[in-house]
């Protein structure tokens, strides 16, 4: 399937960040955000057809994700009534954040069509605060097992202990998305938290064991790590002016669906068998793409990921 014709499902929370930097006290950012709101925009713009199914409301937030969506050609499934959530973000010297949070997840309003759109799906994504919120969090879970018949599966556990602070229910909630995932990004933070007492790479070698084919561990600066069943690959940072470091998570797991998308191992029949074979020399391309992709994000303010004629096609 042409990577102009894949359809991606990405099932997740819509939210307001409002940033504050300590270092420019005078300027409050107010931008669109969300994991799941990233990573369909950053599919988007890298030339993946892409629904987002989600909530926001009708008010002064939610007119600027509405928009924001519409102008990134992001199709929405909108299924909650509730207000807007919001985060608040306070950067640190480094430019990483901080977050508080007021939010809200379910979709029940929208469960007709977006099983509609899981079932005419190539490919499904979810993660973040979707995966471990009631009441969405069993409507999510759904949702994924129900694409699992006809269509690849991304899970981002982008855990936030500010939502769910039960380190015990995030884990448990965390391997029922990686046991129904093909593939599975995760930041290093995202493991120390999960699993205190092992190591990343012992929790990825677990998780690769519980039934995807690929997992990919980001580190900051120390770079990420992606491995499969047969190779794994490392790599540092590409180095980059840092404005802040928000969004850049997503931008990685945008660019590594995009990738897999041109090495023809997203979608339906056959596509799960070319991901499980995947070679080193396609694992290295994949994270090298999507490192790239961080970068970029990494170096301008807010979630602003690259565009395809920014990245270009994968190495």
């Amino acid at each position: 399937m042409p990577e102009h014709e894949m359809r991606v499902v990405v099932i997740g929370e819509s939210l307001v960040e409002i940033i504050s930097d300590p270092r420019q006290p005078e300027e409050i950012q107010v931008h669109p955000g969300g994991s799941p709101l990233n990573v369909a925009v950053g599919a988007a713009r890298l030339g993946l057809h892409t629904s987002l199914v989600t909530h926001f409301a009708d008010d002064r937030h939610g007119l600027l994700l509405g928009e924001h969506l519409r102008s990134n050609f992001v199709h929405v499934i909108n299924g909650g009534t509730a207000p807007t959530s919001t985060a608040r973000a306070t950067l640190g010297p480094d430019g990483a954040a901080d977050y508080t949070f007021a939010i809200t997840w379910e979709i029940n309003g929208a469960a007709l069509p977006a099983l509609a759109a899981v079932e005419g799906s190539a490919h499904v994504h979810t993660g973040s605060i979707a995966t471990v919120l009631p009441p969405g969090d069993q409507a999510t879970l759904a949702l994924v097992q129900a694409a699992r018949e006809h269509a690849t599966v991304s899970y981002d556990p982008n855990c936030r202990p500010g939502i769910s602070p039960d380190a015990a229910v995030a884990r448990h909630q965390a391997e029922l998305f990686v046991a129904a995932s093909d593939v599975v990004k995760a930041s290093d933070e995202d493991l120390c938290w999960l699993y205190p007492d092992r190591t990343p790479d012992e929790t990825l070698e677990a998780w690769l064991a519980l039934g995807p084919a690929v997992v990919a561990v980001t580190r900051g600066a120390a770079g990420p790590v992606i491995q499969s069943r047969d190779g794994r690959v490392e790599l540092v940072a590409e180095p980059s002016a840092v404005a802040d470091t928000v969004g850049a998570g997503d931008s990685f797991m945008a660019a590594l669906l995009s990738g897999l998308s041109q090495l023809g191992a997203l979608g339906t029949t056959g596509r799960r068998t070319r991901m499980e074979s995947l070679t080193r020399e396609e694992l290295h391309a994949l994270a090298a793409y999507a490192n790239r992709a961080a970068a970029i994000t990494c170096s301008r303010q807010g979630a602003n990921p690259p565009r395809k004629d920014e990245l270009g096609p994968l190495p």
